[in-house]
């Protein structure tokens, strides 16, 4: 599919089919100037053959909506890289729960409480839940398993599923809660 000029901005990493890899210098409305290693060249990008060179990303067997796939691959940089931000309102946590905490308390009184905000609890049960998602895809679409042995599998993260539908009550959604399937 060719690339329209529309689709080129100044900086962008082309490829030509016979001048390979060039950089778009400037633009006009019918017209790209790009430096090809050999000479500059000013090409009509829709009937030049040009390619985009910069990178792209295929997704497959991966079947959810990109809008979850953005906010998720977010959340785990976010998360990643420790800058998690303070959240006065935690998404999917029904509202009776906002603020709320978690208090764990021992069987012998001479020890503290632990006291945990449950938008902390409840970001962790759902990264197990995102975990537990992403390994079902990867059980599903790999292909040094047998087809007993994906079933197999399967059946344990199904177990992990209904072990945590005790957490179901924090979420506001319902479509959004562990199920057994």
């Amino acid at each position: 599919m060719a690339l329209k000029i529309d689709n080129l901005h100044i900086g962008m990493r082309v490829n030509h089919p016979h001048y390979g890899l060039g950089v778009v210098k400037a633009l006009t409305q019918h017209t790209a100037d790009i430096s090809f290693d050999d000479a500059p060249r000013s090409l009509d990008p829709e009937t030049a053959e040009l390619a985009s060179a910069e990178a792209t990303a295929a997704l497959r067997e991966l079947d959810m909506p990109l809008a979850s796939l953005i906010r998720e691959t977010a959340e785990a940089v976010v998360q990643s890289l420790g800058i998690e931000q303070k959240q006065d309102v935690v998404e999917g946590l029904a509202n009776r729960w906002q603020q709320g905490k978690l208090v764990l308390q021992s069987a012998d009184s001479s020890l503290q409480p632990k006291d945990v905000p449950l938008e902390t609890f409840f970001h962790k049960i759902v990264m197990i839940r995102n975990n537990l998602r992403v390994l079902e895809q990867k059980v599903n679409a790999s292909e040094k398993l047998s087809d007993a042995d994906k079933f197999d599998m399967q059946q344990y993260i199904t177990r992990c599923y209904g072990s945590l539908t005790t957490f179901n009550v924090l979420f506001k959604n319902k479509e959004d809660q562990f199920s057994t399937k």
